[in-house]
């Protein structure tokens, strides 16, 4: 005999829902994310991030940058210095070799600088009795691609600071201002003088 086919159960089939899904909103090309304008610093690029300026395409020009600082003290310290007697000898010779040193190496520590091949640093450092205290000047130079008023600067800096720690053994409180860049010439900017 022939056996019987156990008949097949059939599931009912459960009509298929569509899922809810959330809608992507997939940005156009008209409304892409603007790019951000471009930094008017020029050491910053468009992301905000540090760079070297490139100076390749730029020409080289004669460059001049004139900065000055002030070291204030008291009468009593300006005098001993004037007449010679500071324990740690030459003040003067001692900042302004400080200071022509500091312009050579600026590339060396301020980051993004370039290194130039300077032709003139001058340092002036002249008694100042009103003060009383030093006036301290740098003049720099070079024929380059970019200009050297961080070379001033820093020449000035490092002069001023040596000053300080030439006679800080006779005035703890010897103060050091008004850094700043007087005069620069050269270059796409052409001249500048700061105001009076």
């Amino acid at each position: 005999m022939a056996r019987r086919k156990k008949p097949v159960s059939r599931q009912r089939e459960r009509p298929k829902t569509k899922k809810r899904t959330a809608a992507r909103t997939v940005p156009s090309r008209e409304q892409s994310v603007p790019t951000p304008a471009p930094s008017p610093l020029t050491h910053i690029d468009q992301r905000g991030q540090a760079r070297m300026v490139d100076v390749t395409e730029k020409g080289a020009t004669d460059r001049v940058a004139i900065a000055e600082g002030r070291v204030i003290m008291r009468k009593e310290t300006l005098d001993l210095v004037l007449e010679g007697n500071a324990m740690k000898g030459d003040v003067l010779g001692a900042a302004r070799l400080a200071g022509i040193m500091a312009a050579k190496r600026t590339h060396g520590l301020i980051p993004l600088c370039h290194p130039l091949p300077l032709t003139k640093i001058e340092i002036d450092i002249n008694p100042e009795h009103a003060l009383p205290g030093f006036l301290v000047r740098a003049t720099v130079k070079v024929t380059a691609k970019t200009g050297v008023e961080m070379e001033a600067l820093t020449a000035v800096s490092i002069a001023c600071l040596t000053i300080y720690d030439m006679v800080k053994a006779a005035e703890r409180g010897v103060q050091i201002s008004g850094i700043r860049l007087l005069h620069k010439s050269g270059g796409k900017s052409g001249e500048w003088r700061a105001e009076s």
